[in-house]
Parts: structure tokens; sequence; C-alpha cells
């Protein structure tokens, strides 16, 4: 399978510098090969741990700022490919488990690649969190492309 097969990259981004600079490459990608860029972030599930009302006041701000940076993650991307003329669309879901959401909106949205940052975490910080790009190589059934 040659690269001209990526004509729908899938672009996962969580706001941060190289997710930015790895939406950038992939948009670029996207353009060369006259392809198109579906964007997606995923946001946290909100739990409430606490039963006491007065702990729980103010927490819908606390939501809508999460709604104001996904937007914000997504604009990054927009920007980028409205610049190159490449066709694109935003997609926003909520898990608590990225790495699943990425693997299924690459599904359901017949993305034949994924173009995704990796964060470089290592030693015990990889150990403990985990990473979501080895999970979604280790699970998708298209082609990954991670940019360090």
């Amino acid at each position: 399978m040659g690269l001209s097969m990526f004509q729908h990259i899938l672009v996962p981004t969580d706001g941060s510098p190289r997710s930015d600079a790895a939406a950038r490459d992939a948009v670029a990608l996207a353009r060369s090969l006259g392809g198109r860029i579906t964007a997606l972030t995923v946001k946290p599930e909100f739990h409430v741990f606490t039963l006491r009302p007065s702990e729980v006041e103010g927490t819908k701000g606390d939501t809508w700022d999460v709604d104001l940076h996904a937007r914000n993650f997504l604009a990054v991307v927009e920007k980028a490919a409205k610049e190159a003329g490449v066709s694109y669309q935003g997609i926003t879901a909520t898990s608590n488990h990225p790495w699943k959401v990425i693997v299924e909106t690459a599904r359901t949205q017949g993305c034949d690649a994924i173009a995704m940052a990796t964060h470089g975490r290592s030693g015990v910080a990889e150990l403990l969190l985990g990473s979501q790009t080895q999970r979604v190589l280790a699970h998708a059934k298209v082609p990954v492309i991670v940019y360090r």
C-alpha cells in the first residue's frame, strides 16, 4: 500500500505543542495526496466524587471550560486545513480512554490512516500512564503515522 492510499486521515489532537505540530504535518501530507482530514479531540468524562452540594457548585462552569478547550484544540487543525485548502471535519468525543475513541472513530468515519503525536513519556511515567499512541498502534486496523 502506497501513500496515495491515504485519502482520509484521522488526526487526534489534545492541544499540546507536539499534537499541534503533528496536525500541521498531517494536513501537509493530506494536501500533497489530495486527501482530507478529520480531527478528533477526546474530553475526559466528568465524575462527581462528592455528595455534598456545596462542593459541586460551579462545576458546570468547569464543564464548559472543557468544551471551550476542545473547540480550541480543533480550531488549530481547522485553521491549518483551511490555509492548505484541505477538506476538514472536526469531532469532539467524551471518554476516559482516548485510544478506544481514536480507533473507533477511524473505523466509523472510514479513515484510511491515523496521524498522531507521541508525547515521549519514558520510565515510570510511561509505565504508570501507558501510551495512548502505543494502544492505538496495537489496536488500529489502519496504518498509524506517528510524529515525534
